[in-house]
């Protein structure tokens, strides 16, 4: 329900024969037929979430066919082919529905409901399907063999692509924009590293149209002058700046972070050490900052832009990987919301990453960095990381998430690299995130919630759905995967 053959993805790769990093770029394009009112009503207002989502006004262009097969050609040992053959046969003979999965159908059932392929597969006879049942998906089958045979161009053009546009244009009371010219143009793209110092350590994540890795980065260069260490994990005056950071670097996001093929970005003045100095200066307080605005970073292009926002909902797929022969990868996939666009084709789920972008094109008058174009990227907050130390992997991360995956990523780094917690401990330490003003504080930490809301923070206490996996590389290696959600740490 999270991510797929019908969504994007960002990978982070550390080669361990060359010590180079390398970020590939598989995020959804928008149609070419796209215009800044495409998320606007009649009346020129942003539409409501889920009248943008359901259909095909959602869908971008999927690209995470053409990253595994991008990735493959750079780094792959095994043939094509014998790489489907595990999916193959789970699509086939089925897999048992999880406690998770059969609650969110449930949850989500009006919504599958309205569209035939899904309803039919995820409430088969009207009803949806329970936890123990087996999930069996032959179309899914189809088309990962008709992939293993022909390769990842078979997906973007031909009998594949055709089925996607006529599906995406065919909904009757919210068709979308997409054309089989979009998915045949399609192509990833290697992006450059955001790498930044923190303590002895060098993090580095994806960089544009992902904003994880500038707005981690930022976090926790704003935080490099403080004493986290000595606070300790218990302490509301940490957590005061670890939030408040946050913060500031989500005011920056908001205004300067987007697709930078189509505006300019100022990655290098969001990351100048003078910068961030000067800005971090605004946590030399007792408590929470009382407003918070986006700052002014150098800049080699004179645009001033408008406050975008954009809602990310936390219904991603993250997975790390250190391999035998050293190498490191960090992937993080997503269709969007859960089940995305409720659209599906030949057994996958379309994505609604498209309404990543902002619904509103201005902000009293100054156009937002993040709206929809043509051929555009909608902005992330996917975050892929790799924690290098003298050049070497020591720390493989990310995490689903929507907005909230930049601060469980920062928080597992400052618990592992301050505080001292393994990665099974540093993954399960409770989330204390703030991106806006108010405190998104898990119950097991409800003592620090009410220090917190002692030094003048908006508390919500909440449950949170990330899903960290972490691996950290050392003498051997040590993984950590998330209790809230799926997952395993496994080595063989």
């Amino acid at each position: 329900q999270s991510s797929g053959l019908g969504g994007g993805a960002f990978l982070v790769w550390h080669d361990a024969d060359t010590g180079e990093i390398t970020t590939l770029d598989g995020r959804e394009t928008a149609p070419l037929d796209v215009t800044p009112q495409l998320f606007l009503d009649p009346d020129g207002k942003p539409l409501d979430f889920f009248d943008a989502v359901i259909g095909g006004r959602s869908v971008g262009v999927p690209g995470v066919p053409a990253l595994m097969a991008e990735a493959h050609a750079r780094w792959g040992r095994e043939e094509w082919p014998d790489l489907f053959s595990d999916a193959i046969g789970l699509a086939k003979d089925g897999f048992t529905v999880s406690p998770r999965l059969a609650m969110l159908v449930a949850k989500d059932a009006n919504r599958l409901a309205r569209h035939a392929e899904t309803r039919d597969y995820f409430l088969p006879g009207g009803q949806p399907v329970q936890t123990g049942e087996t999930l069996r998906n032959p179309a899914y089958a189809a088309t990962l063999h008709t992939l293993a045979e022909d390769g990842a161009t078979a997906f973007y053009t031909g009998g594949i692509a055709e089925e996607i546009v006529v599906r995406v244009r065919g909904v009757r009371d919210n068709p979308g924009r997409l054309s089989v010219a979009d998915l045949a143009i399609y192509r990833v793209k290697e992006r450059d590293a955001v790498c930044a110092p923190y303590r002895v350590y060098e993090v580095c994540g994806m960089g544009p149209p992902s904003s994880g890795g500038v707005t981690f980065a930022q976090i926790l260069g704003l935080l490099q002058p403080f004493d986290l260490a000595e606070l300790g994990p218990d302490s509301a005056q940490a957590w005061r700046l670890i939030g408040d950071a946050s913060r500031l670097a989500f005011a920056d996001r908001g205004r300067y972070l987007a697709d930078s093929d189509f505006v300019p970005v100022p990655v290098e003045g969001m990351l100048a050490p003078g910068y961030l100095k000067a800005r971090s200066e605004l946590l030399r307080r007792d408590d929470a900052l009382p407003e918070v605005a986006a700052g002014a970073p150098e800049f080699d292009h004179a645009l001033d832009r408008g406050q975008g926002s954009s809602s990310e909902r936390p219904s991603t797929s993250h997975i790390s990987i250190v391999d035998g022969y050293g190498n490191a990868a960090s992937m993080t996939s997503s269709i969007e919301n859960a089940f995305g666009s409720r659209l599906m084709v030949r057994g996958f789920l379309l994505n609604n990453q498209l309404t990543d972008f902002s619904f509103a094109s201005h902000d009293d008058g100054q156009p937002i960095a993040n709206a929809v174009a043509p051929g555009k990227r909608p902005r992330s907050s996917m975050a892929p990381t790799i924690v290098l130390r003298d050049g070497v992997p020591v720390l493989v991360l990310g995490s689903p998430g929507g907005s909230r995956i930049i601060g469980y990523v920062a928080k597992t780094i400052i618990a592992w690299a301050d505080w001292g917690l393994d990665p099974q401990a540093a993954v399960s330490l409770p989330h204390l995130v703030n991106r806006f003003g108010t405190y998104d504080v898990e119950p097991a930490a409800s003592s620090v919630a009410e220090e917190l809301r002692g030094l003048g923070y908006e508390v919500s206490m909440t449950e949170q759905t990330s899903g960290l996996h972490v691996i950290e590389q050392g003498d051997g290696l040590t993984g950590g995967a998330d209790p809230r959600r799926e997952g395993l740490a496994y080595g063989e």
